[in-house]
């Protein structure tokens, strides 16, 4: 994922078609003197849909688009023919995609599967013409309805990767290192701190053809979810991930202190995600000895699991697949 290209988050105006109105008429013809209203039912005006489509991986294609409108459908006819209805149109989304409501932060929906789809903004209903009216008591009825207006309402697109592991971690902690070791990503990577701007995806292979997918998300720092560093720009994307690598470098000043830090941050952002199961990697760990290792498990929890890694050396690379694979299955 390039920066320019990945997009997260649009706004637009999402407006459905009027409803054709109903027609008024009565049927004349030749030898016919008192012919019965025949007056057709106007169309429905054209609804505004989300699709899921697996092709998709970001919001590009909708951040120019400042307006999504439908249709109106036609108006009835005579010989009781009811109007055509409005084009539908149909948005295709990322999965993962979050709609909102702009004004109230409603959730209107989730788009989590291919070929999902979900009426964003419905178009109004057609009219009724006389015809629908008569009875036989009122066998000539003078009135028909007119189409039920569209809704013009401001949108909120949120996407939100769906991945089955999310690497949390401080800027420079080795997370897109480690992506580009354990699957064929290729993130960018530099020796300074927010050298990941956008989210990356990466496939794991693993035994049997088996494999899991593993989001690279861009540092934290403490204060992030008040907005410093890059902000809660891309805590979303943590919300789907089953499970938590939490990365932390060997060389950190205080890696329980560390942890705790980047836990809290979730914490104030989502409490919820503390729910989630979490696992704890020391990257760079090709600088510590056994000695070290034992010293600095003495002062993490009992009850995290702790692996020692290095991206460099491939110290650990596969024992941490086995690890992720035991805890998502």
């Amino acid at each position: 994922m390039s920066s320019p290209n990945f997009i997260d988050y649009v706004k637009f105006c999402s407006r459905s078609g009027h409803g054709g109105a109903g027609c008024l008429h009565f049927h004349r013809e030749k030898f016919i003197q008192k012919g019965g209203p025949d007056g057709g039912n106007g169309g429905r005006g054209g609804h505004i849909i989300l699709r899921g489509d697996a092709q998709h991986w970001t919001l590009l294609h909708l951040k120019y688009r400042k307006h999504v409108i439908a249709t109106s459908g036609n108006p009835g006819e005579e010989q009781d023919r009811t109007g055509a209805d409005g084009k539908d149109e149909i948005i295709p989304v990322p999965l993962g995609t979050v709609a909102r409501d702009a004004e109230t932060g409603e959730i209107r929906c989730e788009i989590t599967e291919d070929g999902q789809e979900f009426i964003l903004t419905p178009g109004g209903r057609g009219g009724k013409g006389n015809a629908f009216f008569a009875t036989a008591t009122h066998q000539a009825p003078q009135n028909a309805q007119p189409g039920e207006s569209g809704i013009e309402e401001w949108i909120v697109l949120e996407l939100k990767l769906l991945a089955d592991v999310g690497l949390v971690g401080f800027p420079n902690a080795g997370k897109s290192t480690l992506l580009s070791v354990v699957s064929a990503a290729k993130p960018k990577i530099g020796d300074y701190p927010f050298t990941t701007l956008t989210p990356n995806l990466g496939v794991v292979p693993y035994r049997d053809d088996r494999s899991f997918v593993i989001a690279d998300i861009p540092g934290i720092i403490e204060g992030a979810a008040e907005g410093r560093g890059l902000g809660i720009r891309f805590l979303r994307h943590i919300e789907r991930n089953s499970l938590l690598l939490f990365l932390v470098p060997a060389d950190s000043r205080d890696i329980k202190t560390e942890y705790d830090i980047l836990l809290n941050e979730l914490r104030k952002y989502n409490p919820e995600l503390l729910d989630k199961k979490r696992l704890l990697a020391i990257s760079k760990s090709d600088m510590l000895d056994d000695e070290l290792k034992t010293e600095i498990k003495k002062e993490l929890p009992t009850d995290l699991p702790t692996i020692f890694i290095s991206s460099i050396t491939n110290q650990g690379i596969t024992e941490l697949k086995d690890l992720i694979w035991k805890h998502l299955h």
